[in-house]
């Protein structure tokens, strides 16, 4: 690892066995950080870029994205199932993407949560997860953050710093919190 700057000093860089990288554009690290799990798989598009850091919280997670797709310094792809980015996607820097709540809702079934990453494991019994997608030539403003289970409509345009609880249908303008339909995008 190449320390940069002393920010980077604070990072964790943390690839375990079998995570498969499949690369045809340029990844930046930015001094971002990679957090892996076993057999899981990042893959990117040709000719994308991607300034941003990828978290793998289960084993056999995926990351897809698409060829000719910017994914901006600072934006978090968060995933335990599938997070699913198309093509000519454009994504600002200081954006979230999960598939996943992270935590059970009720405090009697997350309760050991702490406990538990201490000792290396977490229980994901109760945690909701649902595959994230984005489809083609969307575009996400700065600071937007995506919840589990969201399918975002080819050619969406979500405005910055907007939080996406629900789907968006293609060719829209969505904005807000929680995103709200702005206009049509023809």
């Amino acid at each position: 690892m190449f320390l940069r700057n002393l920010r980077a000093y604070y990072l964790k860089f943390k690839i375990k066995k079998r995570t498969t990288i499949l690369n045809q554009g340029f990844i930046v690290w930015n001094n971002q950080a990679i957090n892996s799990h076993l057999d899981c798989t990042f893959k990117l598009g040709d000719r994308s870029i991607f300034e941003g850091a990828f978290f793998f919280d289960r084993p056999n997670a995926k990351i897809e994205i698409g060829d000719r797709t910017f994914i901006g310094s600072g934006t978090k792809l968060i995933a335990a199932s599938n997070i699913s980015i198309g093509s000519d996607v454009l994504i600002s820097w200081g954006c979230t993407i999960v598939d996943h709540n992270s935590h059970a809702v009720k405090f009697e079934e997350r309760k050991n949560d702490v406990v538990n990453w201490g000792q290396g494991k977490k229980d994901w019994t109760y945690v909701k997860i649902a595959p994230t997608i984005i489809e083609d030539k969307v575009w996400i403003g700065f600071d937007v953050k995506i919840l589990k289970g969201i399918k975002i409509g080819e050619g969406a345009v979500i405005a910055a710093g907007s939080i996406v609880t629900k789907n968006v249908e293609p060719y829209t303008i969505v904005g807000g919190n929680p995103a709200k339909y702005i206009k049509d995008n023809n």
